[in-house]
């Protein structure tokens, strides 16, 4: 097992309430809350009770989307998640990738805001961490699934999920004030793959901005040959996040997002399987995020778009979230084989190539696979992917050693 200090992953992390949907309670609800067709269309800008919730879900689930939300009301998310069955797991992309990486050998140190004993529980045995706060806290997530084709109809409300997706709903103080360790730059001064993530869900700008001088302090102790990677993520305050990257471009040799992150910063569509419109993306994008490496990952494909080659780090991260998506977190070494010999999907092979006509040698996209799963596992995918793919810069950086 690979030494923990080499992969620090932050910046953040909590527990997950996961559940998956379905139909028969969520059109209870509709009929309780007298929830109407027209309510989808206009959504109330922030998610105030279990009313609002619901709302906010079913616009998700009527066109397959996947987002994040914070909830003003910490009760509601407790009492939406006890109409359905749920299980418990860990949560935050680092985390997350810190449980992926340690599948695959690489140990890493995690910085959290927030730890208690299902935490503790939870976490691999190998995974070190240091906390930020200064007692146990508690502040699950509300994590949905949905399943491609849920048929939902209550009222005038008749909706099919056209793909299969997520939802994350918080109401999480910890990771809202994301508080620094005072010895992370101490951890960073070995560190060889820095991970940062988790400023989405913070509040105060005052606060914010204070964290990111931090931050940036605590980096200088990286060393000069360090790969830092950043993982995008919706904002609870959405403003925020020109404010993070403005702090911290500077510091970011990867920065990765997926499609959902991609068409909000564009304002519109993008057609994922067409190679055109897709480049056009990639060069507004790279316009606005000026950084060395930009990674892109979808459920049809991931490329980096940038210097240097990830091709190896993009296939990891693709057959991880792939053997995730298969197997749920119950997965083995020879699912992930066996995953990884299996078929890619056509229109994702064609769109590779076609891709690297448009944009040459500074694309590199790996196909993602044909599945065809009853019961996909939704949740977390993207952060398996990051772990995949840090796992990968670990162990070429160790090889180089």
């Amino acid at each position: 097992m690979a030494d923990a200090s080499r992969v620090v992953l932050g910046l953040g992390g909590c527990v997950d309430y996961e559940l998956k949907l379905t139909a028969v309670p969520l059109q209870q609800l509709i009929v309780d809350y007298g929830i109407v067709a027209a309510d989808l269309t206009s959504p109330a800008p922030v998610v105030a009770g279990e009313r609002d919730l619901v709302v906010s879900i079913l616009g998700y689930v009527a066109r397959g989307g996947g987002g994040e939300h914070f909830v003003a009301s910490a009760p509601a998310l407790a009492t939406f998640a006890n109409r359905f069955p749920n299980r418990e797991t860990l949560g935050g992309t680092s985390v997350r990738a810190g449980i992926l990486m340690s599948k695959l050998g690489v140990s890493s140190t995690l910085h959290l805001v927030s730890v208690n004993d299902t935490f503790r529980r939870l976490l691999p045995a190998d995974s070190d961490y240091i906390n930020s706060g200064s007692a146990d806290t508690f502040y699950p997530h509300l994590i949905v699934q949905y399943d491609q084709g849920l048929w939902i109809r209550a009222n005038d409300i008749d909706i099919h999920a056209p793909f299969p997706n997520r939802l994350i709903y918080v109401n999480d103080p910890a990771n809202a004030d994301m508080l620094l360790t005072a010895d992370l730059g101490d951890r960073l001064r070995s560190a060889e793959v820095f991970l940062i993530s988790g400023f989405n869900a913070m509040r105060s700008a005052d606060e914010l901005d204070a964290r990111l001088a931090l931050l940036r302090d605590h980096m200088r102790q990286l060393p000069p040959e360090a790969t830092t990677y950043f993982e995008d993520a919706a904002y609870h305050e959405p403003a925020f996040s020109r404010r993070v990257r403005e702090a911290l471009l500077s510091t970011i040799d990867v920065y990765g997002m997926n499609e959902d992150e991609l068409q909000s910063y564009l304002g519109r569509a993008v057609d994922l399987l067409d190679p055109a419109d897709v480049a056009d993306a990639l060069t507004a994008v790279h316009a606005l995020i000026p950084v060395p490496t930009l990674v892109l990952h979808t459920k049809y494909w991931a490329l980096a778009l940038g210097a240097g080659d990830y091709t190896d780090a993009l296939d990891t991260g693709t057959v991880m979230a792939a053997t995730r998506y298969v197997h749920g977190d119950d997965f083995t070494s020879a699912d992930v084989e066996r995953l990884r010999s299996g078929p890619r999907r056509p229109e994702s092979v064609a769109f590779a190539a076609a891709l690297r006509s448009y944009l040459g040698d500074v694309v590199r996209c790996v196909p993602g696979f044909a599945l065809d799963v009853e019961n996909p596992t939704t949740v977390g995918l993207g952060d398996t992917f990051v772990g995949g793919f840090l796992a990968a810069l670990a162990a070429r950086t160790k090889e180089k050693q």
